[in-house]
């Protein structure tokens, strides 16, 4: 049975509504009241510490028309604990070592049911039915992304309307009969050899240029404490790196740059300081990569932009190498590429609402952890 102390809203509204410093109304007379679904009222605790950074995580949802999950003091009605749940399509459900791990869609995560607890059996059964059906449910999961919660999700009028979703994966290429095919390949050949200088000299950047551009992208990470738009969560690793991506390559663009994407698919572990866990795990990743000169002369490589991971530019076998799968794979694709296994964002709608998303989670965890790095982490 789900926490009897919890509670999943759709909708959110603050009595009185946000305006200005929330420590300031948290002290007035009366405080700061949550409207939730079927007019019940719970409320923010002026005593608690937490109450003003959750007081704008809410706002923020409310703004965004996001779900919250909260647990509350039975004996006060205030709200002791807050976590962001996710709207998803159970798209796989696989056994692992005293759990379950469930691939959530559109997020490359790891998101795992621990086995034998009171109520995995009923999470179990929630989880296969909407694998079975195809139907987004609300799934709700702790900083471990250990999942305590799964209730269906019903859009209402008032509620969040569902979340971009990747579109169905393309059918694969048609292959060519066997002489176009050898030709066009010649064909190729014959331009790269006879273009590539010219190539070289637009497209590629010096090394010094790219550490410019890492660092420029760098520049855009959110403060956790307040995390204003269009910030890149860069401190959230956890979860949105399509996102991140995509962000980053209209930026390199409106820089005159030509970037590309890496995709790497595998069992991916990679230790972290900015989750209190020290460690993220993932189905996937992507970062964007430029073409960059050297070392030596006519030599070029791609070189990984990716501030979740790394303070400067590195190649694609070092990205690899710390991500804890050395049998992963790597796809490289064109910057328009959006989604994991293709499709694009051309007016970056579905980037912007993602990246939102992610800054609420970034807060929200700092409200609770205090903000990245993790001294406890090594």
């Amino acid at each position: 049975m789900p926490n009897p102390n919890a509670v999943i809203s759709t909708t959110i509204r603050l009595d009185p509504p946000l305006e200005g410093a929330p420590e300031e109304m948290l002290r007035a007379e009366g405080g700061l009241s949550v409207q939730l679904d079927g007019e019940r009222r719970v409320r923010l605790d002026p005593a608690n510490e937490r109450s003003a950074g959750l007081a704008r995580v809410l706002d923020g949802l409310s703004k965004q028309r996001l779900p919250v999950y909260l647990e509350i003091d039975p004996g006060t009605d205030a709200i002791t604990r807050l976590l962001i749940p996710h709207v998803g399509r159970v798209v796989e459900i696989r056994a692992v070592e005293g759990a379950l791990s469930v691939v959530l869609e559109p997020s490359h995560a790891r998101h795992l049911l621990p086995l034998g607890g009171e109520d995995s059996a009923d999470l179990e059964g929630q989880l296969r039915d909407a694998l079975k059906d195809s139907r987004p449910v609300l799934v709700t999961e702790d900083d471990a992304h250990n999942i305590i919660d799964v209730r269906a999700f019903i859009p209402t009028p008032d509620g969040p309307p569902l979340p971009p979703f990747p579109p169905p994966r393309p059918r694969p290429p048609v292959k060519l009969i066997w002489p176009l095919d050898w030709l066009l390949r010649v064909l190729r050949w014959l331009w790269w050899w006879i273009c590539w200088p010219f190539w070289w000299w637009f497209r590629c950047i010096s090394s010094t240029r790219a550490q410019q551009v890492f660092d420029a992208m760098a520049a855009t990470s959110c403060n956790p404490l307040t995390v204003p738009a269009p910030c890149i969560p860069f401190l959230y690793p956890d979860d949105g790196c399509w996102a991140r991506a995509h962000e980053m390559c209209r930026l390199m663009i409106s820089m005159g740059l030509h970037p590309r994407k890496v995709w790497i698919d595998g069992s991916l572990h990679v230790s972290t300081r900015n989750n209190p866990t020290c460690s993220v795990y993932w189905g996937w990743h992507v970062a964007p990569t430029l073409c960059v000169r050297g070392p030596r002369w006519f030599q070029t490589r791609r070189m990984v932009i990716d501030p979740s991971l790394f303070s400067n530019p590195v190649t694609e076998a070092t990205w690899k190498s710390v991500q804890g799968d050395p049998g992963a794979t790597l796809t490289g694709t064109d910057a328009s590429v959006f989604w994991h296994g293709g499709g694009g964002d051309p007016g970056y709608v579905s980037t912007n609402s993602i990246l939102a998303h992610y800054r609420l989670e970034l807060l929200n965890r700092s409200v609770a952890f205090g903000p990245p790095p993790y001294a406890a982490c090594p």
